[in-house]
């Protein structure tokens, strides 16, 4: 047990902190998003108590983006600290020892060893998702998207996706916890639609996200192509407070956390999507 090798390893310095990468992905329908809640099963939750059985002494482990209840990630990034641990366990052993315990909707690809002060959510300089549109019912892809029955006009989508990139205030493209002084703007990197078989696809990249965020613009997007809003009308929620996209929020099925970027990385040029539909 990799367990019993951990605990009976020498001790690390005392002035080191043993500091790790770890590149995760999950399908998110059967957890109440990332982020550790009180009776609630999350995905952070199942990777501390997994930590908590591999290691003795205090773990830290934080990810990079807080994904909501029922979303999906193909490449979070995590990193993992421990006050007492022993010098020396290798990031393979650790990656397997996770996967030895996690639950079969949680993995984690790969492990890395990474500067102490490696913090996964403040050193991200950027950010994707992407939102799966499927044009068919599928027998076989339910989790992973939204099947839309309506045609979709791709073209208005596209030009309103356009819109989105620079920097934006989004108040009315988002859930706003009047519990928190947030600011609402974001500056937006990257914004496309494109099409692979039988799905229509969203990738957005931004330094970071607000809550519903993605869920809402794609909402948005799919009234646009349904025609049941112009382009005019999805500018217009980049200008001015309306709460006109709550009614259209996307469900969560469809959309993935894609990539995080950190300082030297490339963000994911192909346009294809995550999971196709054959």
């Amino acid at each position: 047990m990799l367990c019993l090798i951990l605990h009976s390893a020498l001790r690390a310095p005392h002035d080191i902190m043993p500091t790790w990468k770890l590149e995760i992905e999950y399908e998110g329908t059967r957890y109440r998003g990332w982020q550790i809640q009180h009776n609630a099963n999350t995905v952070q939750g199942e990777l501390q108590k997994a930590a908590y059985q591999l290691f003795s002494g205090k773990v830290e482990l934080g990810g990079a983006g807080r994904t909501d209840a029922g979303v999906h990630a193909v490449s979070q990034i995590a990193h993992l600290r421990v006050s007492d641990l022993k010098a020396n366990v290798t990031p393979r052993q650790i990656q397997f020892g996770f996967n030895d315990l996690l639950p079969h909707d949680i993995n984690v690809k790969r492990v890395l060893n990474a500067p102490e002060n490696f913090d996964a959510r403040r050193d991200a300089v950027q950010r994707f998702y992407l939102y799966q549109i499927s044009t068919r019912r599928t027998a076989f892809a339910k989790n992973f998207v939204w099947w839309i029955k309506d045609d979709l006009k791709t073209d208005a989508m596209r030009e309103a996706a356009a819109l989105l990139v620079g920097k934006h205030d989004f108040q009315s493209l988002c859930e706003i916890d009047e519990t928190k002084k947030q600011s609402t703007v974001v500056a937006v990197e990257r914004s496309e639609i494109f099409t692979d078989r039988d799905l229509i696809c969203f990738r957005i990249g931004a330094s970071h996200f607000l809550w519903k965020m993605v869920r809402r613009i794609v909402g948005m997007l799919a009234e646009v192509g349904r025609g049941g809003a112009s382009v005019s009308d999805f500018e217009r929620l980049l200008k001015f407070r309306s709460n006109a996209a709550a009614k259209h929020t996307a469900p969560p099925s469809g959309l993935f956390l894609e990539r995080v970027l950190y300082r030297g990385d490339q963000p994911p040029t192909e346009n294809k999507s995550l999971f196709p539909i054959f």
